[in-house]
């Protein structure tokens, strides 16, 4: 690696690898130690650093582990060879063994009109459910139990993401495939970090077949301890109280001798108020986007817990709450525990 350290190539300390590309710096020592992905130059101080090569070898790698590939079956692939894989060239026909067709629901008219015709010949996979729309998708598709879900959307948008995430979730299936003719490569990022693989129309159904066949034995959650204890494609649970019943809470508690339901006002603003915070940072940074969809789903966690909690006081305590029916904060009328 001598031609790096003399090059005018920018490095990169393990510290800024790990936030580009994801994977955590004591994940990155031990793939190195035991697999050789990448052999990074060191410094005359012992310090490691990283070249471009380096950081696009382990964003693809990072890319195919988090899909179900094995560490040490794409370690000491090339770059090519990488990126072959990533965009499906390199996918197994995955159907020995399986028992049974691949089970996909396909959520957009377009879409849904040409499948129709083409997917009944594709052995080893099964139309379960063909959806116009979201209303007739969410009305149904959790009782066809599909494997995969096809999303077509022509366009994508940062804001559209919590929206595909929630109804992957919804269906019940563990990936999802969404068909776009444009979008940023942020926005995909992000929805990637939810379990949803983007691919570019015009979609050929030989290339569908192989993603949904591998992706159906892909596992549904990363092997990481804490990432599993909170899944970021998880739906965001509504707001339990507006802001004003939060202030009437506040309010009466000073009339009572236990001064709780004020400090659990407190806690759910301030929760609120960082929830937000980390929904725009997860738009705003892209290089962090799985992080800040990571904390916004923790923190919208967290402030349901406490909502929970504060309306067990507050019906302990007798404070009156008057629903903000008419309320257009986001809030919902609170609802006995």
């Amino acid at each position: 690696m001598t031609d790096k350290a003399q090059g005018n190539s920018p490095t990169y300390r393990i510290g800024a690898v790990s936030r580009l590309t994801g994977v955590p710096a004591d994940t990155l020592r031990v793939w190195e130690r035991r697999y050789s992905v990448v052999t990074p130059y060191r410094a005359e101080s012992g310090t490691r650093l990283y070249g471009p090569e380096d950081v696009g070898r382990l964003t693809l790698i990072k890319r195919l582990v988090d899909r179900g590939d094995a560490i040490s079956s794409v370690a000491n692939l090339s770059l090519a060879q990488l990126r072959d894989r990533v965009s499906g060239a390199d996918l197994p026909e995955a159907e020995g063994g399986l028992g049974r067709p691949c089970r996909v629901a396909v959520l957009g008219a377009s879409l849904s009109d040409r499948l129709r015709q083409e997917v009944p010949v594709l052995d080893g996979l099964e139309l379960v459910g063909l959806y116009d729309g979201p209303e007739q998708f969410l009305a149904s598709v959790r009782d066809l139990a599909p494997d995969v879900v096809l999303f077509d959307f022509p366009t994508i948008h940062a804001a559209q993401v919590r929206e595909i995430a929630n109804l992957l979730t919804h269906s019940g299936a563990s990936w999802g495939i969404l068909v776009y003719h444009f979008a940023a490569r942020a926005t995909l990022e992000r929805l990637e970090s939810r379990r949803i693989l983007g691919k570019r129309a015009p979609l050929d159904t030989a290339e569908l077949r192989r993603w949904c066949l591998s992706l159906r034995q892909a596992p549904r959650q990363p092997e990481d301890g804490d990432a599993s204890e909170i899944d970021i494609a998880q739906p965001i649970s509504p707001r339990r109280f507006t802001d004003r019943e939060l202030a009437q809470i506040a309010t009466a508690s000073t009339t009572v001798r236990c001064e709780c339901p004020r400090h659990l006002v407190d806690l759910v603003s301030a929760l609120e108020a960082f929830e937000a915070y980390s929904e725009e940072c997860e738009i705003r940074h892209a290089d962090d986007a799985a992080l800040h969809a990571y904390l916004h789903t923790a923190t919208a966690r967290a402030r349901s817990i406490m909502e929970t909690a504060l309306a067990k006081v507050v019906s302990a305590e007798g404070i009156p709450v008057v629903p903000d029916q008419a309320s257009d904060d986001g809030g919902a009328p609170m609802e006995e525990p």
